[in-house]
């Protein structure tokens, strides 16, 4: 890895974790790491797309009655829970019951896994400027 300078540095740093928040595994193929960057996206995206086939897209209301905790962690999905929750903010799609239950656990799950990998991508960009000499 050729030598970074400390503004090239956080740029690099910021861009793995935008990336990475965008679509799940992005950050670690930015970093050449393919093969881990395909089982995170397939991972998350299975775990994701599960919740809300267990609970509908109903279970995403970031502007409804779920407990904050619920929806910090659903926030740190792709940015299609952004766009899924403007879509059910009028409520249209009530889910109750344990399908209810269960699809958010399974999108808060994803979720917080993707926060993880942000953080582990961000660390190894990290971690590879410092094993580079600098």
């Amino acid at each position: 890895m050729a030598r970074l300078s400390k503004e090239n540095h956080t740029q690099l740093l910021l861009i793995v974790g935008l990336l990475s928040w965008l679509a799940p595994g992005a950050g670690y193929f930015v970093l050449e790491e393919k093969k881990r960057a395909i089982i995170i996206f397939v991972t998350i995206g299975l775990t994701l797309c599960i919740g809300l086939y267990v609970g509908s897209i109903g279970v995403i209301d970031l502007e409804g009655p779920a407990p904050s905790y619920v929806k910090a962690a659903q926030v740190m999905n792709p940015p299609i829970v952004l766009v899924l929750s403007h879509r059910t903010a009028g409520g249209g799609y009530p889910v109750y019951g344990w399908p209810n239950e269960i699809g958010q656990i399974y999108t808060m799950v994803s979720g917080l896994l993707n926060l993880l990998c942000i953080v582990n991508a961000v660390s190894l960009a990290h971690l590879g400027k410092i094993r580079a000499g600098d």
